[in-house]
């Protein structure tokens, strides 16, 4: 067993692909069109077993963007190396929450991704 694919709520495809390749250096595993405007995106890190499916939110969904985990750090992103993956992310505009921190578990910030969902960037 394991686990494929997360949901992903975005306003736009294109956006989402643009930013989670730009801002995280995620691959674009598939983009195939549907019909009606709807497509199934995959999107995941290098070497990732998991991939985020990138959902475009229609109706009600809406109001449902930015708001994962009702609004507590919804994803956990593990890096080998922290400071390189930061600097990079912070070039891309990343908006962090704060500055790195020492834990138990290691080196963690929290981050928004282009919604505003709250992530931890996490590395050794």
């Amino acid at each position: 067993m394991k686990l494929a694919c997360v949901t992903y709520l975005a306003r736009d495809y294109d956006e989402a692909i643009s930013w989670f390749s730009t801002a995280l250096g995620w691959n674009l595993v598939e983009d195939t069109d549907l019909g009606g405007g709807k497509r199934w995106v995959r999107m995941a890190p290098p070497g990732a077993m998991t991939q985020f499916l990138i959902a475009r939110a229609v109706d009600d969904q809406i109001a449902s963007i930015g708001r994962a985990a009702g609004g507590r750090v919804a994803y956990f992103l593990h890096v080998d190396d922290f400071d390189k993956t930061a600097a990079h992310m912070q070039t891309s505009g990343v908006t962090f929450e704060e500055t790195p921190r020492d834990e138990p578990y290691g080196r963690v910030a929290v981050f928004q991704d282009l919604y505003g969902n709250r992530w931890d960037l996490i590395g050794p």
